[in-house]
């Protein structure tokens, strides 16, 4: 069945449908992995964006149980050069297509990726619907036109409510701003005893709970809509180590008097380059996100540039000079992605030893 793509700029694509034939409405973004698609559309970070993934064949090997980042995927859509009908993997439970189906997000397929890839990259990310073939396309744009997407993402995929997931190492709140199953997964691997708790949580609440330290995790949407959170990361940034991801690293660099802008087409692949500036060590990174830190609003004082990417020059990594706080833009975690960035989480963990080992010296002084 025909269906088609309508984007703001008065672009049309038509192709063929796939998964949900839901009508659906988004910020439509590429993705340059050639694999990972399962980790992609379940990643929080996602929300309410339509993703076109520009390596043409998708859907080869299935969908399984144990690639997910999420268990409730909240993309609006996707869209694909050609969806493999019959996936070949020993690890697949079903198709990409039944997968969308069962999610109710729609998808088109047969339409030319690299040229919508191009149109993204110089115009920047687009509001579009995928629609039905014989729907008004004027209506349609009208709509579009007038939408500000404007709204707090971050809420609509945090936890509403803490949760635990334990261990018996280093005790670490998670703030949720849409964190991936991937970090959760390292923290585990680690021996961490985890606390999750919501997006707007106090500092006076994750004080109470006496933490070795605190992750703030990746998120969708822009960081300004969600400033209020800069107060509690101010204050909880004096009392544990502190470390941010995806959107938790622009939060931290807002909360220490940073600006964020937006940027045209964003990073969102599995195989950006970037340079740790002590070392001058290039690492492959796993990336996802549309604004970035500006460079000239950093305060040398306060903060220390760690990493920057390659491509670009933008800012992926800063670190505070008078607390055990720092943070990344890209994914350590590595889901999907190369795994070069793990060892962030190494570098978390030695921070929470050290503290400690300080707290405890300092109490042997009475």
């Amino acid at each position: 069945m025909k269906r088609k793509l309508v984007l703001e700029d008065g672009t049309v694509f038509v192709g063929e449908a796939f998964g949900s034939e839901i009508d659906s409405f988004g910020e439509v973004v590429f993705h340059t992995g050639m694999t990972g698609y399962q980790e992609v559309i379940s990643d929080p970070s996602n929300y309410g964006q339509i993703i076109t993934f520009s390596y043409p064949l998708i859907g080869n090997y299935g969908i399984n149980r144990d690639d997910f980042e999420s268990i409730q995927p909240v993309i609006k859509g996707v869209i694909v050069k050609e969806a493999s009908d019959f996936p070949s993997n020993w690890r697949s439970n079903m198709s990409l297509s039944e997968f969308l189906q069962l999610k109710n997000i729609p998808g088109i397929a047969g339409i030319d990726t690299r040229m919508l890839t191009r149109l993204i990259r110089d115009k920047g990310t687009l509001k579009g619907t995928i629609c039905g073939f014989e729907e008004n396309t004027e209506s349609i744009l009208a709509q579009l036109q007038s939408d500000t997407h404007s709204e707090n993402l971050v809420s609509k995929v945090s936890v509403t409510k803490p949760f635990p997931s334990p261990g018996r190492g280093k005790s670490v709140v998670v703030v949720d701003f849409g964190v991936k199953h991937g970090i959760l997964r390292e923290l585990t691997e680690r021996g961490c005893d985890i606390k999750v708790v919501p997006y707007h949580t106090s500092a006076e609440e994750i004080i109470s709970i006496k933490p070795d330290g605190v992750l703030l995790s990746n998120g969708p949407g822009n960081p300004e809509h969600i400033q209020e959170v800069c107060k509690m990361i101010q204050e909880v940034q004096r009392h544990f180590p502190l470390f941010g991801i995806g959107l938790g690293h622009q939060l931290f660099a807002l909360a220490n008097g940073c600006k964020i802008e937006k940027m045209v087409s964003g990073h969102r692949g599995s195989s950006y380059p970037v340079q740790e500036l002590e070392s001058g060590k290039i690492i492959f990174t796993s990336q996802n996100h549309g604004y970035e830190v500006v460079e000239s609003t950093i305060d040398p004082s306060v903060l220390k540039i760690t990493h920057k990417a390659l491509n670009g020059g933008s800012i992926e990594g800063i670190k505070h000079k008078h607390v055990q706080a720092f943070s990344l833009q890209y994914e350590p975690e590595a889901s999907p992605g190369s795994e070069d960035g793990k060892k962030a989480f190494d570098q978390f963990i030695k921070i929470m030893n050290e503290q400690n080992g300080r707290v405890e010296q300092h109490a042997k002084t009475y």
